[in-house]
């Protein structure tokens, strides 16, 4: 089992991130922090680490940022694999994160397809780096290496906005229960529009159809999140 600590500010992305990796085999969550100070705490005032093997690390917090926490960990020799997790797409702190060693750099908002992707990729990557003993050869430290990197991108379906998924995905979480008609007069766009993104979320297992009664005639759907 490879047991992850999720970290990040937001206490609704901790629960997505809890939900997302529970819904994964072989991944099991063993803490959850929401600041950088208390990631660094549980990573080194518990040895051997808190038993975590990955970390899923927010960029921007509010008392210090996902860099400081690795600089810190790398400093003190803390070996674990960390995927950075968030919506920072600055070139300098990617290069930055790809210095200290980050296996991959996931960006926010995705689906629970590329998370689950991106996750198990790490899966063949660390069974891989496990098995190697003595000197690999050039072939298996090639396969070693390739085996954290995401081989394709996994893009959100055609005529749907990365932020409008985001801001749809962020109501529902927040309420529970949507409509359609309800998420366009929250968010000031078309019910067909947000039917789209309704649905596209049913369809990835985050959200959950079901018939709302109003009376006589054809029931309205409602989502309800997972």
């Amino acid at each position: 089992m490879i047991n992850v600590l999720l970290v990040d500010d937001d206490a609704l992305t901790l629960e997505l991130h809890r939900s997302y990796v529970g819904r994964i085999d072989g991944f099991a969550v063993a803490a959850e922090c929401s600041g950088a100070r208390a990631a660094l705490n549980a990573m080194l005032d518990t040895p051997p680490h808190g038993g975590v093997d990955l970390i899923l690390l927010d960029v921007t917090m509010p008392d210090g940022s996902g860099l400081d926490v690795l600089r810190q960990l790398r400093a003190r020799s803390t070996s674990v694999d960390v995927i950075a997790v968030t919506s920072v797409r600055e070139a300098d702190v990617v290069r930055q994160m790809v210095a200290l060693g980050v296996v991959q750099y996931l960006v926010k908002p995705f689906t629970f397809s590329t998370f689950s992707e991106r996750l198990r990729q790490y899966r063949v990557y660390r069974e891989q780096a496990t098995a190697a003993t003595g000197e690999p050869t050039q072939a298996e430290i090639d396969a070693l290496l390739g085996a954290s990197r995401p081989t394709r991108s996994i893009a959100i379906p055609k005529g749907l906005s990365a932020t409008s998924l985001s801001r749809v995905t962020t109501e529902l979480r927040s309420r529970r229960v949507l409509s359609a008609r309800e998420a366009a007069d929250n968010l000031g766009m078309s019910r067909v529009a947000a039917r789209r993104y309704l649905e596209h979320l049913a369809e990835e297992g985050r959200a959950e159809r079901r018939a709302r009664y109003l009376g006589r005639g054809r029931p309205e759907t409602e989502y309800h999140w997972r």
